[in-house]
């Protein structure tokens, strides 16, 4: 897959993070791919099914191999913000890409991975359904979401993963014990998202801040009181260091994963023009070691507090933090 410097997270185009412009949402879409963006991220389960319709409406008209879809499947939802578990069957693979195919009107997909691991169906059995629907020409390449480095080898073994989506910023570095340095032994790339912690790491989240009825940061253990003023502390300490290098906040978190390593796609947010432009300034933002170092001293490793997603939600996260 080929990998441009920065991609852009469309979910919140449709849901989690409070009402979004939908005019706006298409335009930061096309400003994204007349940017040099080719890699676009969506899941069939994101505003159940309205985001890859916000997609196919946002891409019409524009050359299929101008821009890279990647796709998550594979959560199963209710009316309402009502999550019921994976479904990683074989069938189950087959039904959803015929779905997002539809919505997307596209004939196939770039990368295919499944959100989450179901714990009822091995990852061996799952991957070799994607691989099916690869050799049919329904799929390019194979990819996962949030799995563990066990995971990922099982996985490898049954067809090549081309990438893994984890969680991966300043206040989540947990991918860095086992995870990445697996990912590395066998040539697998990683798509961070989560790149500015919902939000955190932007630079304008206040506490006390209120949230919208179905923005998630409400319920995030995070945004929680008393773990949010701790955290947007270590923000502070962030943008000395932002200040002294004349960028944002959100640009130094941006260009501190961006400088991780080759392997790795920062994935953005991005619900407008100006949130874009401000993340790809922040792929000419220079780290050198006494930079890096004045940011591992403001956010140490381990340093943010509270869980990364409710409690109900962390027993199926590639890492715990």
């Amino acid at each position: 897959m080929r990998k441009p410097k920065l991609g852009l997270g469309a979910m919140g185009m449709s849901e989690v993070y409070g009402p979004a412009d939908r005019g706006e949402s298409i335009a930061t879409v096309h400003a994204a791919l007349d940017a040099g963006v080719t890699v676009i991220d969506t899941g069939d389960f994101y505003g159940m099914g309205h985001n890859e319709l916000l997609l196919a409406e946002a891409l019409r008209g524009r050359p299929r191999e101008s821009y890279q879809l990647s796709v998550k499947f594979g959560h199963l939802r209710g009316p309402g913000p009502v999550f019921g578990g994976m479904d990683g069957r074989p069938e189950a693979v087959r039904n959803f890409l015929a779905y997002s195919l539809t919505r997307l009107g596209v004939d196939h997909i770039d990368i295919y991975r499944p959100a989450r691991l179901d714990p009822a169906v091995p990852i061996e059995e799952t991957v070799g359904a994607i691989k099916e629907m690869v050799d049919a020409g329904y799929v390019r390449e194979i990819g996962l979401s949030e799995v563990t480095a066990e995971t990922v080898r099982r996985a490898h073994a049954v067809h090549p993963i081309a990438d893994l989506q984890i969680e991966f910023s300043l206040l989540s570095r947990a991918v860095e014990a086992e995870i990445l340095p697996t990912l590395r032994e066998l040539g697998i790339a990683m798509t961070a998202y989560g790149v500015l912690g919902r939000g955190l790491l932007s630079g304008r989240w206040r506490a006390g801040q209120p949230t919208a009825p179905d923005d998630m940061r409400g319920t995030s253990p995070r945004f929680a009181d008393g773990n949010v003023q701790h955290n947007l502390a270590l923000v502070e300490d962030l943008r000395r260091v932002a200040d002294a290098k004349g960028c944002t906040v959100a640009q130094l978190a941006i260009a501190w994963v961006a400088g991780q390593g080759a392997d790795i796609l920062p994935l953005v947010g991005a619900r407008s023009r100006e949130r874009l432009s401000e993340a790809l300034a922040a792929l000419e933002v220079r780290l050198d070691a006494t930079d890096l170092a004045e940011i591992e001293k403001s956010v140490p490793v381990g340093a943010a507090r509270g869980d990364r997603y409710p409690t109900a939600f962390m027993s199926n996260l590639g890492t715990d933090s």
